[in-house]
C-alpha cells in the first residue's frame, strides 16, 4: 500500500485512538446512483408532506419504525452506459456515527444537502439510540456487558438524533450502520471478531434502532419512517478494521456494499463476497509528497498528530489544506478515470471545527462543477450501487483497467466504444 501519512502506525492512522467520547462529542472512527439529464432527479429536495406520511404509516414491531412507502427524493432510474458515453463522476459524502449532540452539525449538513440537491449516507451507531441506563442490554463481542469505546448519548441527544435520522431518510438520504461500541484496540477489538460475532453485533445494532421505544419508554414519539431491516444495505466498521470477517456475514444478510476497507485508491470498484467494496481513498495532500485518506480524522492526524485541540493559530492553514485535499481528489478523478470519490466525516468540532468548514467548502466546490458541467452525481452509497448494478459487467471491467489519475487513451468516446 502506498504511503498515506508520515509517523503514523496503521492503528494510529486508521484506528484513530480517540478512546471514549463524551456526550459533548462523538468518537472518531476509521482512518452514493442515478442517471438522468442532471443526475439530481428529485433527490435532496424538500421533505414532502410529513403529515401524509404519518397517516399512511404501518407501524413495525413496537412502533419504533414504520413502513411509510417508497422513499422520496431519489435520482431518476439508472440506465446502462451507452457505447462511447463518458461515465458520470460520482461523489459520495458519508457520516460515521450520525448522532446529534447539540452542536447543530447534523441539521447543518442536512440543510446543505437539501439546498444543493445532493444525496448522502449516514452510518448510524446503534448505541446512539440506547439510553445509558439500559446499557447492559448491549453485549459486545469479547468485551464486558455494556462496554463501549464511544459514549452513550443523553436522553435529549437521543431525541435529537431520532429527529434528524427521520429527516435524513425523508429527505432521500441513506441510513447505513456504524455498528455499536466502536472497539479499535485491546483484546476486544473488532479487528479480530469472527463472522458469528459480527452477526451478533449487527443483530444488536438493528435491535437498538428498531426497539428504541421499548428501551426508552417514549411511546409518544414518532417512529422512524422506514423499515430498517429492509433499508439497511451496508456499513462502515469502526477504524476500518475487521472487514474480512464481516463480509461473509454481510453477504448472508444480503447487504449490497461495504465501506470499511482501509487505504483504497481512486479506481473503479470490485466486489468481494458479493458486495461492492467501496473504501476510503488515498488522495493528494497539498504540500506533501505522500497522500492522505479521504476522511476528516485522517487529515487531522497528519496535521496535528492526533490532537483535536491544537493551537488555533494553525487552523486557517489546516482548513485550507483540508479543503484543497478534497478538491484535489475530486479533480484528479474527474479529469482522468472518473473513479467514484468517497469522503468520510464525523459530526465533530475538532480543532475549532475546521474540518466541518473544509468539507462544506469542498462540497460547494464540487456542486459548482456539477452545476456547470451536468456530469457530476452527489449520491449515497446505496444510490451508487443502484447505478453499478445496471451496468454491463464488461463496461465496468473496462473502467477498472484505468489506474489512479489515468485518463482513457484517445478520449472517452474512443475508449468506451471498444468495449
Amino acid at each position: 500500500m502506498r504511503e498515506i501519512g508520515r509517523n503514523f502506525s496503521r492503528r494510529g492512522m486508521l484506528g484513530l485512538g480517540l478512546g471514549a467520547a463524551t456526550a459533548a462529542g462523538l468518537a472518531g472512527c476509521g482512518t452514493s446512483g442515478g442517471s438522468g439529464s442532471d443526475g439530481k432527479g428529485d433527490q435532496g429536495g424538500k421533505s414532502g408532506d410529513p403529515a401524509a406520511k404519518k397517516a399512511d404509516a404501518k407501524l413495525i414491531g413496537d412502533g419504533s419504525t414504520a413502513d411509510t412507502g417508497k422513499q422520496a427524493h431519489q435520482p431518476d432510474k439508472p440506465v446502462p452506459l451507452q457505447p462511447g458515453e463518458t461515465p458520470p463522476q460520482f461523489v459520495i459524502f458519508s457520516w460515521d456515527g450520525a448522532g446529534e449532540v447539540g452542536n447543530g452539525l447534523f441539521p447543518r449538513f442536512l440543510k446543505l444537502a437539501e439546498d444543493h440537491g445532493a444525496g448522502m449516507t449516514f452510518f448510524l451507531s446503534g448505541l446512539y439510540l440506547l439510553p445509558e441506563a439500559k446499557k447492559r442490554l448491549y453485549r459486545p463481542p469479547n468485551n464486558a456487558v455494556g462496554a463501549s469505546d464511544i459514549g452513550y448519548l443523553s436522553d435529549p441527544h437521543i431525541k435529537e438524533t431520532l429527529k434528524y435520522v427521520r429527516q435524513a431518510w425523508t429527505d432521500g438520504h441513506e441510513i447505513g450502520t456504524h455498528f455499536n461500541g466502536h472497539f479499535c484496540t485491546g483484546r476486544g477489538t473488532v479487528e479480530h471478531w469472527t463472522p458469528a460475532q459480527w452477526q451478533s453485533e449487527i443483530d444488536q445494532a438493528i435491535g437498538f434502532v428498531t426497539q428504541w421505544k421499548t428501551n426508552t419508554g417514549w411511546t409518544d414519539e414518532d417512529p422512524l419512517p422506514f423499515d430498517y431491516k429492509r433499508e439497511l444495505a451496508g456499513g462502515r466498521t469502526p477504524c476500518l478494521l475487521g472487514q474480512d470477517n464481516l463480509l461473509p456475514t454481510a453477504q448472508k444478510l444480503g447487504w449490497r456494499y461495504d465501506a470499511s476497507s482501509p487505504g483504497g485508491t481512486q479506481v473503479w470498484p470490485v466486489k468481494r463476497h458479493g458486495l461492492w467494496d467501496l473504501p476510503l481513498q488515498q488522495i493528494p495532500f497539498p504540500g506533501h509528497s505522500f497522500q492522505v485518506l479521504s476522511m476528516d480524522y485522517n487529515i487531522l492526524a497528519n496535521q496535528s498528530k492526533n490532537s483535536t485541540k491544537a493551537p488555533p493559530a494553525n487552523y486557517p492553514g489546516w482548513r485550507k489544506q483540508a479543503t484543497e485535499a478534497y478538491l484535489a481528489g475530486f479533480k484528479r478523478a474527474y479529469e482522468s478515470n472518473r473513479a467514484p470519490f468517497y469522503i468520510g466525516n464525523h459530526f465533530e468540532q475538532w480543532n475549532g471545527g475546521i474540518y466541518m468548514d473544509a468539507v462544506e467548502e469542498a462540497f460547494k466546490g464540487i456542486v459548482a462543477q456539477r452545476d456547470a458541467k451536468k456530469d457530476v452525481r452527489l449520491v449515497s452509497f446505496k444510490q451508487y450501487c443502484d447505478w453499478l448494478d445496471v451496468q454491463d459487467p464488461k463496461v465496468l471491467a473496462k473502467l477498472r483497467t484505468l489506474g489512479v489519475g489515468q485518463a482513457p487513451a484517445g478520449g472517452w468516446n474512443t475508449f468506451m466504444k471498444s468495449v
